[in-house]
């Protein structure tokens, strides 16, 4: 009698690039009023658009998206309670939707014959979202933009670095971001944010 093998769904086998790291974030946070959280958005949804602004794909792109395509740096379209587009350059967006809905198919019927390009990048960065009063204090130990609200307001997106590795780093709200590392860096941003973190766990020298 043949023997018979039960094979996992994909999705039961994924694991995000973080997930082993999960106690140990949760263990790193800081309450009080110095607070500072760490923690992961698994299998967000991030499709990278290439299209000229101006051109027939651009447009159809822009309608596709239900939330349109920013028109310079820093510019977020849409939010993050649902689809939201972050600007990476001239010709580059990148489509975000943290519950994972499969955007791919839509934008890639919408761009048709037009020229451009649709690419599903979710499994390329993970995304991490640092939380709370100490928050902006944490990255600016090893970030080099300026993270002032008055350069870096709610909703706003760029490319830089943290601790030497390329992110996107994308402020949700006053004291919330997004931080978007390439999955195989992921571990090396995680270690360095809960060490950043720590600080914040004692009570301030008066």
């Amino acid at each position: 009698m043949a023997k018979h093998t039960v094979i996992e769904s994909t999705t039961e086998l994924r694991r995000s690039p973080a997930a082993h790291l999960d106690e140990m974030m949760a263990a790193a946070t800081v309450t009080g009023e110095r607070d500072v959280a760490l923690r992961e958005i698994p299998f967000a949804t991030q499709v990278s658009l290439r299209a000229v602004p101006g051109s027939a794909g651009h447009q159809a792109l822009a309608q596709a998206t239900g939330v349109g395509l920013p028109k310079q740096v820093g510019q977020v379209s849409g939010d993050v309670s649902g689809t939201a587009v972050l600007w990476l350059g001239p010709d580059e967006f990148s489509v975000f939707n943290a519950a994972g809905e499969d955007l791919s198919p839509t934008l890639e019927s919408a761009l048709a014959e037009h020229e451009g390009q649709v690419t599903d990048l979710s499994a390329n960065r993970t995304v991490l979202e640092l939380t709370g009063q100490a928050a902006s204090l944490v990255l600016r130990k090893s970030c080099p933009a300026d993270l002032h609200p008055r350069s870096f307001a709610v909703n706003q997106a760029i490319t830089t670095t943290l601790a030497n590795v390329p992110i996107l780093l994308w402020r949700t709200t006053e004291n919330g971001w997004y931080l978007m590392p390439r999955a195989s860096f992921t571990e090396h941003v995680v270690h360095w944010l809960v060490d950043a973190m720590n600080e914040f766990a004692s009570e301030p020298v008066i």
